[in-house]
């Protein structure tokens, strides 16, 4: 069995839902020689989450959104952690509702994804800033 791990920087995003599928394919190209594995993807942060959705009709990613601000509501008075501002506490919940790993199947060399699907970096931060993630490839090589 082999084993790679990388931590990638993904670039500052805008508050939302993004498709960052190619970006973790990108930072794994040994993933081409794997046979039979798993992918993992951990986010190292505790107001963005990671999820794997619909990835061809952007109009899923802007209802993620308004279903997400509709749930957990910043105007909200009871929240005590706001230190950040408004999206403070909110950003927490949110991703704690989401998690902050996903793993994936791997087999012939290529993320075994359904149809539509991809991974979603699930910004939650109104200036987020840089994330981190941390990719791990576990499997047999061909």
């Amino acid at each position: 069995m082999e084993i790679i791990q990388r931590q990638v920087s993904l670039s500052s995003r805008k508050r939302g839902f993004h498709l960052i599928t190619g970006e973790v394919i990108g930072a794994v190209p040994e993933l081409k020689n794997f046979h039979t594995g798993l992918l993992n993807v951990f986010i190292k942060h505790t107001s963005a989450s990671l999820t794997i959705n619909e990835n061809a009709d952007p109009t899923v990613r802007a209802d993620f959104e308004t279903h997400f601000n509709k749930s957990v509501p910043e105007d909200d008075e009871h929240y005590l952690h706001t230190a950040e501002g408004p999206d403070d506490m909110t950003s927490h919940i949110k991703s704690s509702i989401l998690g902050c790993s996903i793993n994936i199947p791997v087999t012939d060399g290529e993320l075994n994804l359904g149809t539509w699907q991809g991974i979603y970096l699930c910004e939650h931060r109104n200036h987020g800033g840089s994330r981190k993630i941390v990719i791990t490839l576990s499997g047999i090589k061909t």
